[in-house]
């Protein structure tokens, strides 16, 4: 299958998005390069090309950079091409669209709603392999007790709480001296 894919730029950094004819197959968050952003996104869907985006990915784009600039965006009609992830995982991403910006929901939670709490480290593997993070709001889930829990993406928590905070989200996290990030000073981006 041919897909084809955009980089696009964002609050938290360059992102990748690949798409193929019944959707989006993959949102890349950034890594520390763009060189790595494009080899992270091809270790996910393979050869790609680099191409305009068509109407409705371009939208999609657009949306989630507005969500990450801290505008309350819905991206529950972007359409996602899941039909390479398994079952179980679908059923948890289905779930994890239901949480708006700025709410979060516990790994507990969507494990009940899937057939018991028993279900939670399934449900955590199940976000740590989410091939179209933002989209599928995997940075929305918390562990326990409203702790941050993990986040695979690079950047760790620091990432998910950045994210989360941009959306207004409360998270019961006290930072440690490692999670301190240095405020950005007048006429730096």
């Amino acid at each position: 299958m041919s897909h084809s894919y955009r980089l696009f730029d964002t609050a938290i950094g360059r992102c990748g998005l690949a798409w193929g004819p019944q959707g989006i197959v993959a949102v890349q968050l950034p890594q520390p390069s763009e060189a790595q952003t494009r080899t992270r996104l091809s270790q996910r869907v393979g050869p790609a090309d680099e191409a305009p985006p068509p109407p409705a990915i371009a939208a999609a784009i657009a949306d989630m950079v507005a969500l990450l600039r801290g505008e309350a965006r819905d991206l529950t009609a972007i359409a996602l091409d899941l039909s390479g992830v398994p079952e179980f995982n679908r059923k948890v991403y289905a779930i994890a669209r239901t949480i708006p910006p700025g709410a979060t929901m516990g790994y507990g939670d969507i494990a009940r709603r899937l057939g018991g709490v028993a279900l939670s480290r399934d449900v955590g593997q199940a976000l740590g392999q989410n091939p179209c993070p933002i989209v599928v709001p995997c940075h929305r889930v918390l562990a326990a007790g409203g702790k941050p829990g993990g986040f695979s993406a690079n950047g760790g928590t620091a990432t998910k709480l950045k994210m989360l905070a941009i959306e207004g989200a409360y998270v019961n996290h006290t930072p440690s001296l490692f999670d301190y990030v240095a405020p950005r000073q007048p006429g730096n981006a």
